[in-house]
């Protein structure tokens, strides 16, 4: 109930505040349960996935840093995220997503585990997580403001989903099949950012 409020909400103070926002190939999302990744440039891809992703909820993978005080503790599980310790996640970090998924439930997770611009370094967790759960990967990418400020300037932002990424590959043990999906996932990172690129010049 209170991500819903919540997630409504904020829709529509950022489309007063932001215009216009466009969801490319939302056709692409499966049904849940699923892992849904993207590129992690800024707080803004979280807020702007939830709202293309609706009538589903994302349970978000979030630093515990996040989660240290009561107030933001409460808050960051009334908005569905669950914590992890980046620095040691040990075994025990993929358990609960791995439940979420068995439950019905979306996993969101930022490969990248911090943001960045550039060089972005994917770890295999999002990968690990989707392999466990036995799960599809989708990917997607934001394409827009980076900060409140340009948020202002009312450009326009877009979130592009590309196709489900399924574990059907064969003859392949665990290890290789987790350096093939992350290769993967990162190549249509790159080529769903060219695509939103290419859809600038029309």
């Amino acid at each position: 109930m209170f991500y819903t409020f919540a997630r409504n909400f904020v829709h529509v103070i950022l489309t007063i505040l932001g215009g216009r926002f466009e969801v490319q190939n939302k056709e692409k999302i499966p049904e849940a349960p699923f892992v849904v990744v993207s590129t992690h440039t800024s707080w803004m891809e979280i807020l702007y996935l939830g709202f293309a992703i609706k009538p589903l909820q994302i349970n978000y993978m979030a630093k515990q840093e996040l989660f240290k005080t009561k107030f933001l503790n409460w808050l960051m599980r009334h908005l569905n995220a669950f914590p992890v310790n980046r620095e040691n996640p040990g075994p025990s970090a993929i358990k609960l997503p791995i439940r979420l998924l068995k439950d019905g439930k979306v996993v969101g997770i930022f490969p990248s585990g911090t943001r960045k611009s550039t060089g972005l370094h994917l770890k295999r967790g999002a990968v690990t997580v989707a392999l466990k759960g036995k799960v599809p990967i989708l990917p997607a990418v934001y394409d827009g403001p980076k900060s409140f400020g340009e948020l202002l300037k009312r450009k326009k932002i877009t979130i592009r989903f590309g196709d489900p990424i399924h574990f059907n590959d064969k003859g392949l043990d665990q290890k290789e099949l987790l350096e093939v999906k992350s290769t993967e996932v990162l190549s249509t990172f790159e080529r769903l950012q060219s695509e939103i690129d290419a859809t600038k010049l029309k």
